[in-house]
């Protein structure tokens, strides 16, 4: 690429990606039914959740400036109506019900737990409206009960146990525990993680499992129990309050002393940062760099960021800045706020992730985005923990199989 083409993208980035993306198409027709703000009804747990959802909302907003300062969509400002489900599966079915039917709101966005993400999916279908799901990572939501009218941005925890097991595999370990939230997320990236590492390595043997409940982990019983299985190494994929308890419990008991520990999530900035100073080396993880992670488009998002919000964006500001650009790309492709031509839109739908990694796309066989995430190693620093020896593992090349898809999906 050359040193214009980069400063060019550079300053895209600081003057507006997400305005980039709203005159992606400029040649497309303008969206129909008005020239009034296109309303988004956005639902999440931000109060169950708030290390990660309020990075997110930020994020959303920041894109939702940019759009708009470019002139919006044709003319047509975004407006987003922010609402908080407190992670509970039926205030978020209520709340989508008010926004649909009383704001009306042209589609609904959001979710972070898979369960109330299934929830939603649920809503999409039966009133079929569309949900354009930012966070929840079960792979029902795309795969067995997918639907027509729900599409997935995040990498799933089949995508991300793959891209752990890959690093897995290569392990002298050969016993393996698991530790993870009781509830739909926890249950299906222990069934990935332990499926696909004894098909990439059938000598291993998982000795045991843990399945504390969300949000209320007993974590010194949780690390006795680990140690009287006497792992190799061990599957952890709680996240949250819980894994600082048991990040601090493990360390105390010495749980982790010449064990490998792959993590799901951890090396997400607000999971990893809280750990401080108790910050385990040497962890295998999923997660963002961000501060090592220079390229002309994520550095100048991270800048953007930092200015709007005078601190540094963390993987919840991504995931909300790409949702939005995503959106922005569905709503000038569909050329109408009328639901069945944004579905037809968001079916293969690229956009370009604020990772600097290059275009995602959302796919038309299972409405699964193609975003990745980075894979890499725990490190302390000084005072608090970060990700080394990473590499970006493209989602696209963690999904299984067409026809292994068509077979879990429910057709038509």
């Amino acid at each position: 690429m050359s040193d214009s083409l980069l400063s060019l993208r550079r300053r895209m980035l600081l003057g507006g990606l997400a305005a980039g993306v709203a005159g992606h198409a400029l040649a497309r027709p303008a969206v129909a039914q008005g020239s009034g703000p296109i309303r988004i009804g956005e639902i999440n747990s931000y109060t169950a959740q708030p290390a990660f959802l309020g990075p997110y909302r930020n994020g959303w907003i920041l894109a939702q400036e940019q759009i708009n300062a470019a002139g919006g969509i044709n003319g047509r400002p975004l407006e987003t109506l922010h609402r908080d489900d407190a992670g509970k599966p039926e205030d978020a079915i209520r709340i989508a019900g008010e926004l649909v039917n009383a704001e009306k709101v042209a589609f609904i966005a959001g979710g972070y737990l898979s369960n109330v993400g299934l929830a939603l999916g649920d809503y999409a279908l039966q009133n079929k409206i569309l949900y354009a799901a930012g966070e929840p990572l079960t792979d029902a939501l795309v795969w067995s009960k997918g639907n027509r009218y729900t599409f997935r941005l995040r990498p799933s925890t089949y995508m991300q146990a793959a891209m752990l097991v890959e690093e897995a595999a290569k392990l002298p370990a050969k016993r393996w525990a698991t530790v993870a939230p009781n509830y739909e997320y926890g249950q299906s990236a222990v069934r990935w993680f332990r499926e696909l590492l004894q098909k990439a390595k059938p000598d291993v043997e998982f000795v045991g499992e843990q399945f504390p409940a969300l949000g209320r982990i007993d974590a010194g019983a949780t690390v006795q129990a680990l140690e009287r299985m006497r792992p190799d190494a061990i599957f952890n994929v709680t996240f949250g309050v819980d894994l600082t308890n048991f990040v601090r419990q493990g360390n105390t008991r010495g749980l982790f002393e010449n064990r490998t520990v792959a993590s799901m999530l951890s090396g997400e900035p607000e999971y990893l940062e809280p750990l401080g100073e108790e910050c385990p080396e040497g962890w295998i993880v999923t997660g963002y760099p961000r501060d090592s992670l220079e390229n002309p488009v994520h550095t100048a998002f991270r800048e953007a960021y930092r200015k709007r919000f005078n601190e540094a964006p963390k993987c919840g500001s991504v995931v909300g800045y790409d949702l939005v650009l995503a959106i922005a790309a569905m709503l000038k492709k569909a050329g109408s706020t009328q639901t069945e031509a944004m579905v037809d839109a968001f079916e293969g739908i690229r956009y370009p992730t604020a990772y600097g990694t290059g275009e995602v796309e959302f796919r038309k066989i299972d409405h699964q985005a193609t975003l990745g995430c980075f894979v890499g190693r725990t490190k302390l620093n000084g005072r608090i923990g970060g990700m080394v020896d990473w590499r970006y593992a493209d989602g696209a090349n963690y999904l299984p199989a067409d026809d292994v898809v068509r077979g879990w999906r429910p057709q038509g």
